[in-house]
């Protein structure tokens, strides 16, 4: 059967889209996470703490919907990507889940009971909740920009040749704090605009004022290490966009220092996502110095968006490239699903996820809102 979309042009729209799904993921999650990172340093007594759990108590549980349509994004596009990463990666990943799953626990738990040191551990377990996942995701994105430890036998059974303790790598560490800084500022300006003027809005701007200065230099400090720390990996010869999704065979990955930055000689429209990622965070700066609240919670999406982004361009046409066995590099060409697959899963893409959006928008529009401390007393839905 012809298909009205070639096979070369499907996989890069579904590169772009798990792009998409992935930026939303850590623009809505990410403010979430971004507020537990920062609850115990903006909320010093117990009805701060509430108004400021409340300011994603509304919509925590629907914004982790983006991270759930990105994983199954992963594994149907890119099945190859999915096997290596998610079993290479177990520990890791089990951390992050492990830390994901305190959060809703601490969520529900944290107001059954009124004793103090009750509710300070449940905060802490929302601390732990926010800023483990943040910081692993950037750990995560800096072994993918080394490279993974991996290999392909000749049946293309991957071989994971890495250690727990090998992700913590200093680039790694790097894109770690990165992740950490650039999130917290997202949650410092999101509280800023969710939260009741007074002293936790005045405690978010300052450490957001922080968050926005390190996440510009860790961004900075980033880049000057992928152009001279002797990371990049290049395709040799001519790939074939519309090959079968067999990583050894056709073209082969080597290792390329400075070819992450290749992207951006060959089309300059891509220099936005870097751009997007400084400006965004200095119009967050200027946000919270000036108490825009809009402008800053504007600046830190912006930031956020063209930090992912920038990793993505990067690498492209690479999904997952092997430090160990760089031919066994997995790449938009050689790794996604079959013509067929790709079709379905997009024609299903096209029909529920606007659906998706527009509950999204729906639900922000009804239960948008300040949250205050005044309104602890009398709202009994609230945590």
């Amino acid at each position: 059967m012809e298909l009205p979309i070639d096979y070369a042009s499907l996989r890069v729209i579904w590169w772009a889209l798990v792009g998409v799904l992935l930026i939303a993921f850590a623009l809505t999650d990410g403010y979430d996470m971004g507020v537990g990172a920062l609850l115990p340093f903006v909320a010093k007594d117990d009805s701060e703490r509430r108004m400021v759990i409340n300011t994603v108590g509304a919509t925590w549980e629907g914004n982790q919907v983006w991270f759930i349509l990105g994983g199954g994004a992963i594994f149907a596009a890119w099945p190859f990507v999915y096997a290596i990463s998610f079993s290479g990666f177990y520990l890791a990943l089990f951390v992050v889940l492990a830390a994901m799953i305190l959060r809703p626990v601490s969520f529900k738990y944290r107001s059954k009971r009124p004793h103090p040191k009750w509710r300070a551990f449940w905060d802490w377990g929302l601390f732990v909740g926010g800023f483990v996942p943040v910081l692993c995701f950037g750990v995560a994105l800096g072994n993918v920009l080394q490279g993974a430890p991996f290999r392909l036998d000749s049946d293309l059974r991957a071989f994971y040749e890495g250690s727990f303790i090998g992700l913590f790598s200093p680039f790694a560490l790097l894109c770690g704090l990165l992740s950490v800084a650039m999130l917290v500022l997202h949650g410092a300006a999101w509280l800023t605009v969710k939260a009741e003027e007074g002293p936790v809005t005045e405690r978010a701007r300052r450490i957001g004022e922080i968050a926005g200065l390190a996440s510009i230099v860790l961004f900075a400090a980033g880049g000057f290490w992928v152009a001279f720390g002797g990371l990049g990996f290049r395709i040799e010869g001519l790939a074939d966009a519309a090959g079968p999704s067999n990583p050894l065979r056709g073209a082969s990955a080597v290792r390329a220092p400075g070819a992450w930055l290749d992207n951006y000689g060959r089309h300059g429209w891509m220099i936005l996502a870097p751009v997007l990622g400084f400006a965004g965070a200095g119009l967050a700066l200027i946000g919270m110095r000036y108490n825009k609240a809009w402008a800053a919670f504007a600046g830190s999406s912006a930031s956020t968006a063209g930090i992912v982004g920038t990793v993505g361009l990067s690498m492209f046409p690479f999904i997952l490239p092997s430090s160990f066995d760089p031919r066994s590099s997995l790449t938009v060409w050689n790794a996604s699903s079959t013509h067929l697959t790709l079709f379905v899963m997009l024609i299903v893409t096209a029909v529920f996820l606007p659906l998706v959006i527009l509950y999204t928008a729906w639900v922000y529009r009804v239960l948008w809102g300040k949250s205050t401390t005044g309104a602890l007393a009398t709202n009994p839905d609230l945590y």
